[in-house]
């Protein structure tokens, strides 16, 4: 068997019944090529999901409304796509429904994240078995697979670490096989198992994780990404006007712009690809001829500016309680308690009798930190923060986003200008 390809579609790419048309239409070219194809939950899917659980937690009144709705969504894809031939598919939907059903009915979970997983893998679930539906009506040879049946993790619900020995022992007997007798393999990206057969989930976004993983356990020859976008650009197109598509990136300034909030790659994909050498492509799946963006090892032409902005920031401020410097010990201390609630730190400033750090805004994370820290720090947060990240920063780029702005503070190692600013309005 020659390596295999991994696509991965995402969200906006199944959003609908034409965009499953599209991809089905896309993975006709590829029959008989080992080809492994990573969906994701169907458009806003996961957000209702997350709606549906916080209904269970706090508002069972309204859980029947979010169930229904959930229901009727998918429901009604499955019928625009299949009409007449929709029955199969509607039979295996409705054991899903019933089996999330089954755990709505109990009460809440005491821990919310293993509740969260167990009731979130139904988005992509569901998704693949409708997509699935289709590609065998449309006699495209393929295999639907669970993908909690290989992807193994650890137990840290909602961001669970890969099991790297048990997944590529369980990659080679299950995936393997399917790929060998010259069919596709279909299956879900975000979701996988623990040991013990609970449900668990790689982090939201985590499907660009998932093609990943598979990838560097299969040796693959390349991975592609089918996105709603020409490529990786050198900024948001939704926000900044005269936006350019890079037509080539390093591993390592794909990790910058991750690290830095880029939302078009998730963070951990491009470790398991850059250690096996496996490019990786950002392509349109509305202009599938395009070339889109290509990621590996390859030197790339001297970039432009690019710019990378994160919102809903807060800015964390400790302060020694007795004036004293901010020194080693205590800087361990809060890093001991900053890494025990997984807070991302997005960037950290130190001062004589402070230390800054700022990082995505999430209430109840900050909340603990606030409680635990005040014992020995003074802590001030304050919300409502922007980071702006400037990549290959030139001065003309630094006077554009400086202005009309109101800077908190800024930063400047190399080419790389980062600064925090209050949002406007």
């Amino acid at each position: 068997m020659s390596a295999p390809e991994v696509y991965k579609f995402g969200g906006a790419s199944v959003k609908d019944a034409e965009a499953i048309r599209k991809v089905a239409s896309q993975l006709k070219q590829h029959v008989g090529k080992p080809l492994v194809v990573v969906i994701s939950a169907m458009g806003k899917t996961t957000n209702a999901l997350e709606a549906l659980i916080l209904a269970h937690y706090h508002d069972p009144a309204e859980m029947s409304n979010h169930y229904q709705k959930l229901q009727e969504f998918h429901n009604s894809i499955a019928a625009a796509l299949l009409g007449d031939q929709k029955d199969d598919l509607m039979t295996e939907l409705h054991d899903l429904w019933v089996e999330l059903n089954w755990i709505l009915e109990e009460d809440p979970h005491p821990d919310y994240n293993y509740h969260y997983d167990q009731v979130i893998v139904f988005g992509e679930l569901a998704s693949t078995k409708i997509v699935s539906a289709y590609l065998k009506a449309q006699n495209v040879d393929h295999d639907w697979l669970d993908a909690r049946s290989f992807i193994i993790t650890d137990s840290d619900y909602r961001e669970a670490r890969i099991l790297w020995d048990k997944t590529e022992e369980a990659v080679d007997k299950i995936l393997k096989p399917v790929l060998a007798s010259g069919k596709i393999a279909l299956t879900q990206g975000f979701i996988g198992s623990t040991v013990y057969l609970e449900s668990s989930t790689l982090g939201r976004e985590g499907s660009d994780y998932t093609a990943a993983v598979l990838a560097h356990c299969l040796d693959a020859s390349s991975v592609t990404f089918w996105k709603d976008v020409p490529g990786i650009m050198t900024g948001d197109p939704k926000a900044f006007e005269d936006v350019t598509r890079l037509e080539e990136i390093t591993y390592r300034e794909a990790l910058e712009m991750t690290y830095y909030g880029a939302k078009v790659i998730h963070p951990k994909t491009i470790k398991p690809l850059q250690n096996k050498n496996i490019p990786l492509f950002v392509r349109s799946f509305d202009h599938p001829s395009h070339p889109g963006t290509k990621i590996s090892t390859s030197s790339a032409k001297k970039l432009p500016p690019i710019v990378v902005v994160e919102t809903d920031q807060a800015l964390i401020q400790i302060a020694t309680k007795d004036f004293s410097f901010v020194a080693e010990g205590h800087l361990s201390e809060i890093f001991s308690v900053v890494s025990s609630l997984r807070i991302k730190v997005n960037s950290m400033r130190n001062t004589a009798m402070s230390f800054l750090l700022c990082v995505r805004n999430e209430p109840p994370k900050l909340e603990k930190l606030q409680a635990v820290l005040s014992e020995n720090f003074d802590v001030k947060i304050e919300d409502g923060l922007e980071l702006i990240t400037i990549r290959h920063a030139n001065e003309s780029m630094l006077e554009k986003m400086h202005r009309g702005r109101t800077i908190i503070f800024e930063e400047r190692f190399g080419d790389t200008d980062q600064f925090i600013v209050r949002m406007e309005g």
